[in-house]
């Protein structure tokens, strides 16, 4: 019995649909987009941060670190194409994606000084048959 325990978790250890990527855009003069690109295997959803009332899922969360010389323009926004999903039978909802999203928050620099933008994202993807436990990923991107 524990030996099918292990087994299980190791074998959810292992399994990971979404791959992570971070990047920035200068888009004026102290003025960019860090872009936090996920990619979804086929048949996995990532979900959105924002969910109906009914979901069960948990939602993509994002925590920036506080960083003195940067300052945050807005909210992230999810730039891809958003699904309504809906099981009747199990009423529950989700807004979720597939394939790709891209996370955008938009920073400006408060000095023409080089430095880093940390944080972290927390996740959880589904399939049509189980969920994974949510994850946290941490980030480090350079804006220069």
């Amino acid at each position: 019995m524990i030996t099918i325990i292990i087994t299980s978790i190791g074998s959810f250890a292992q399994l990971n649909p979404v791959k992570w990527t971070f990047t920035v855009k200068k888009i004026a003069d102290k003025n960019y987009e860090v872009h936090i690109k996920a990619t979804i295997q086929n048949g996995w959803h990532l979900y959105s941060q924002v969910q109906p009332e009914d979901a069960i899922a948990n939602p993509t969360e994002f925590t920036i670190n506080n960083n003195p010389l940067i300052t945050l323009s807005g909210k992230i926004r999810e730039v891809g194409s958003i699904e309504k999903y809906h099981d009747a039978k199990l009423g529950i909802s989700a807004n979720q994606f597939s394939n790709s999203v891209d996370f955008i928050q938009l920073v400006k620099l408060k000095t023409k000084a080089k430095t880093n933008i940390t944080g972290s994202v927390e996740y959880q993807t589904c399939d049509d048959k189980k969920c994974l436990p949510p994850k946290t990923v941490n980030f480090s991107v350079a804006i220069q």
